[in-house]
């Protein structure tokens, strides 16, 4: 966009990794690609091969899982050495600064607490993302242990907007009306415990519009807003978050883009001052890995290199994989840490930090800063 072009640029090297803690989940969300796995419960008992991504018992879904190979089923972590030394392994091959857990569900996981003690041990930052379920019976003791900040997945303001995108067993308004309650009291917990808080918004297209700027209204006094392009975007995604910004009049102030993955984002500055981000996918490639992709091109490679995720496969190792389009790159710790990939990845994100330093000099903006 023009008005981006004057815009201060904020360059930020990927060192995060994205930990699936848990499967289970209290919402059946049409549009959840689960991190790339099956859902466990679904598909128990069955062979890789045999894995289903459409609905079962548990109404859930998994987008991906017709094409991307996955070949094993996601376990619960516990919160014991082995996850410590898993971690410990990781950064240990690849510089990491944080670790978001994901699900699922992480809220729902009983040892919550115990792995944010892990991670915080080792110096990382944690943060995680939620549906807002169990946020206010959990965020105390997970405050306590360490949490930074969580990431809240806002789908509706009404309960009506909330079950229209849930599989059909969980498609009731009742039901709907009892999470966004659970939703607004885990927005209170992580204000009275110190917890950062954001709320995430996917927006499709122009007739999810009204249902973004309902969002901002009621939450975005209390929580910092970050709009989400739809990872099956086809321009018009984009050109809603353009009508929501155009609509409330934002400007402007600051892009980050994260060297060394997908992220990018804009950040606004409402009239009331405050913020709002508009988050989108960069066509971001990993040179080797990526290259011979039967998905590199720009219709399917929906969330390019994101970055590294790490999994622990039932009744089998932990898993580290870098693409959910692509189960099939994932590859048991142990056999990552030693590998290319590996060093392909800890490479490119220096890389692509250098070139957008370049690319962005100070001179032509007010700051650019490499976090380390």
């Amino acid at each position: 966009m023009d008005e981006l072009k004057n815009v201060p640029v904020e360059v930020r090297t990927d060192r995060t990794l994205r930990v699936k803690i848990i499967d289970a989940c209290g919402l059946a969300c049409q549009f959840c690609h689960n991190e790339g796995t099956p859902v466990t419960t679904d598909n128990k008992g069955r062979a890789p091969g045999e894995f289903s991504g459409a609905p079962g018992v548990s109404g859930r879904v998994s987008i991906y899982l017709r094409t991307n190979g996955a070949d094993f089923l996601p376990a619960r972590i516990a919160a014991d050495s082995d996850f410590a030394l898993a971690l410990a392994a990781v950064r240990g091959s690849l510089p990491t600064d944080e670790v978001h857990f994901t699900g699922g569900e992480p809220t729902l996981h009983p040892e919550l607490p115990g792995l944010i003690g892990i991670a915080r041990r080792l110096g990382l930052r944690v943060g995680l993302t939620s549906n807002g379920g169990r946020g206010a019976a959990v965020l105390p003791e997970a405050a306590a242990a360490g949490l930074d900040r969580i990431n809240l997945s806002v789908f509706g303001t009404t309960p009506e907007e909330l079950a229209a995108v849930q599989g059909p067993r969980l498609a009731s308004p009742k039901l709907a009306a009892r999470k966004l309650d659970a939703l607004a009291r885990t927005i209170e917990a992580a204000h009275a415990h110190g917890v950062k808080v954001s709320a995430n918004i996917v927006i499709p297209d122009h007739d999810h519009v009204e249902r973004v700027l309902r969002v901002i209204e009621r939450h975005g006094r209390s929580v910092v807003v970050r709009m989400l392009v739809s990872l099956e975007d086809d321009g018009a995604s984009l050109a809603a978050m353009r009508e929501v910004v155009d609509r409330l009049g934002a400007v402007p102030v600051r892009r980050i883009i994260t060297a060394g993955a997908s992220d990018q984002r804009v950040c606004y500055r409402l009239p009331d001052g405050r913020p709002l981000y508009a988050k989108s996918i960069r066509p971001v490639r990993l040179p080797e890995t990526c290259a011979d992709c039967r998905f590199n091109n720009p219709d399917d490679c929906q969330e390019g290199y994101y970055g590294v995720r790490m999994y622990r496969a039932t009744e089998g190792p932990f898993m580290v994989g870098v693409c959910i389009q692509r189960m099939d790159l994932c590859v048991p710790l142990g056999d990552f840490v030693m590998s290319q990939r590996c060093g392909e990845v800890a490479a490119f994100r220096e890389d692509e930090a250098a070139r957008l330093a370049r690319l962005y000099p100070a001179g032509a903006v007010s700051r650019v800063r490499v976090r380390p």
